[in-house]
């Protein structure tokens, strides 16, 4: 049977020792007061609900699955509805919501780490609130007043839950091309017409409501993006009192049957009529949707980063009692008839793999959390403004780089376990399933790789990557004479170079070509994903020399931060070459000749 135990230490060393977030937060007023000690606790009482309230139901609610009842009902596993009625009555969905709507207030970062061990506790539930927040993040920046008073409250507190209505059985990342039809009503409301398909969570009997936030065409829309408007759903109106009153003519028609996160609904919803209502201004929808667009694509690193680490915690275990073969440089266990497998130099590789990765996107998702509190809660508009460019350049980021890394991460895991991992009862082959489908959803990965390239670097004219070379660069000054980091300095100081030289041969490139840019985009990515994470591991390489005489915490810390450098880093010498190879070979050939 899988384990989880929530890693506490070292979520506790990237929040205080690389982030010193009681030093960010007394900047920031909302938070001014927030010490270390409470953040702990909060992290603490997290743990002990993901592990021992939803991680119990992880493995049963794969197999179980959700049931489509007929006529629309949709039910999910057992215990799920009683475990998500726990997390309300415990406060979890409130956690960083604002507290004129019955939020705790709290930083998002916090929130980030919570997110993290919901996701290694159970992905597949997590997604029942998981979106909830980001419809609560678009109606808290884009709802008429109104709008806040009926819904935002009850999103906070959990009682409903909350959808996004994007892709369509005829289009998925090109929205330009939806069909979805939103008449006016004559009463300020209107009649939303269509068919949306992989909607998560669309229907389920977790919580009392449903909120779908939907996009679609008014009758005079003009053609592509420019022309969406987004559109609030309930799935039973709201009654004068607010509470869940009429059914609305929006129905689950089918659910969908997945390679994982079996125990989620993902499903087809038909919109018949249904009465919505509109959140901004009519054909900028799209302006509203990408507040919770770009918050569930950082959700979706938090659901890798989470998966990564339960499969880690899983297959060291196995390493460490998996008795198989004699260690090559002589028996270990000289009282055992063979020694476990971590003796062996290529578990160690898959190991330490897997250790370096969670470790570096811990480091980034929660980096990524505290600037978005910077972002939205700082005085200075200064550092708001440099927090929100690089929360913008990062995002692809987060979301591709993390999830490829965490995909191969699951798949080392189950290589681990041998034979044992290819059947349920260990439950690794769960976390595989599970993990491949973030490389997939919130816009695929290539999808992201373009977004980087194109509208985060060269869009700017590398202006928001520049911002990023500027840390790098204080970093290493401050590094001067320290003979100690060279090791680590030194690579992060070429791969910085190496990004800037390449960086301007794609744009050179793709201003005569644009195929030039669409056939570098995902090596680019990962290349740019190495840069971040050298330049965290470095960071978390200093503070592991300066105690590594404190304890075995941070040997093991500096010895993953070496392996990184020397085993994985170096993944960017034929990627680099990839990206240059230019779009020739992959465009040459008539389409008719595959």
């Amino acid at each position: 049977m899988p384990q989880y135990t929530p890693p506490v230490r070292d979520m506790q060393f990237v929040l205080h020792e690389l982030l010193d977030v009681g030093a960010a937060f007394s900047q920031l007023p909302p938070h001014a007061d927030l010490d270390a000690d409470t953040v702990n606790s909060i992290i603490e009482e997290a743990g002990k609900f993901a592990s021992q309230v939803i991680f119990p139901l992880n493995q049963s609610g794969d197999e179980e699955g959700c049931t489509y009842v007929g006529d629309g009902v949709v039910k999910a596993p057992k215990g799920y509805r009683e475990a998500y009625q726990q997390y309300c009555e415990q406060g979890w969905p409130a956690l960083s919501c604002d507290p004129e709507f019955g939020g705790q207030g709290l930083p998002e970062l916090v929130n980030n780490v919570l997110q993290e061990m919901l996701n290694s506790a159970n992905q597949a539930w997590t997604m029942y609130p998981g979106l909830t927040h980001g419809a609560y993040s678009s109606l808290h920046a884009y709802g008429t007043p109104e709008q806040k008073k009926v819904y935002l409250s009850k999103l906070v507190s959990g009682e409903w839950t909350g959808t996004m209505c994007l892709t369509e059985p005829h289009c998925g990342t090109d929205l330009g091309i939806l069909r979805s039809k939103a008449e006016p009503r004559g009463d300020g409301s209107y009649s939303i017409s269509g068919t949306k398909i992989f909607i998560s969570s669309g229907e389920h009997d977790v919580s009392e409501n449903i909120i779908h936030l939907v996009l679609a065409r008014l009758p005079d829309a003009p053609a592509g993006t420019k022309g969406i408007s987004l559109f609030i759903v309930p799935k039973f109106l709201p009654d004068a009192a607010g509470k869940p009153g009429a059914r609305n003519a929006v129905k689950c028609g089918s659910i969908e049957h997945k390679m994982g996160i079996h125990s989620n609904a993902t499903c087809v919803m038909n919109f018949d009529g249904a009465q919505g209502f509109m959140v901004g201004e009519p054909n900028r929808g799209m302006q509203a949707m990408f507040v919770m667009m770009n918050g569930a694509r950082l959700g979706v690193g938090m659901q890798s980063l989470g998966l990564a680490e339960v499969a880690y915690q899983n297959s060291l275990a196995y390493a460490k009692d998996r008795l198989q073969s004699r260690s090559l440089t002589g028996a270990k266990l000289k009282d055992k008839p063979a020694d476990p497998i971590i003796v062996h130099p290529d578990v160690r590789r898959m190991l330490l793999s897997q250790k370096a990765h969670v470790e570096a996107a811990r480091a980034l998702c929660y980096w990524v959390g505290l600037m978005i509190d910077q972002e939205h809660k700082h005085p200075d508009e200064a550092v708001r403004k440099d927090a929100g460019d690089l929360v913008a350049l990062l995002t692809p980021i987060v979301k591709a780089f993390i999830t490829d890394n965490s995909f191969e991460s699951t798949n080392l895991g189950m290589q681990v376990f041998g034979g044992h991992g290819y059947v349920r009862e260990w439950g690794m082959e769960q976390y595989v399933r599970d993990a491949r489908i973030n490389l997939i959803y919130e816009g695929t990965n290539t999808i992201q790789s373009l977004d980087l390239i194109g509208r985060k670097v060269l869009q700017d004219g590398g202006a928001k990557l520049k911002k990023f070379g500027k840390l790098v660069q204080d970093f290493v000054v401050a590094q001067a004479g320290r003979e100690d980091m060279k090791e680590f300095v030194e690579p992060l100081m070429d791969i910085g170079d190496k990004v800037v030289k390449l960086t301007g041969e794609i744009g050179m490139k793709a201003a005569q070509n644009p195929d030039e840019m669409g056939a570098a985009a995902v090596p680019y990515l990962r290349v740019v994903g190495h840069l971040v994470y050298s330049y965290l591991w470095a960071r978390m390489a200093r503070l592991a020399l300066d105690k590594q005489g404190e304890g075995d915490f941070y040997k093991a810390k500096l010895a993953t931060a070496r392996y990184y450098f020397a085993r994985m880093l170096p993944e960017t010498a034929s990627l680099i070459r990839v990206a240059r190879a230019g779009s020739g070979s992959l465009m040459a050939m008539d389409a008719a000749l595959f």
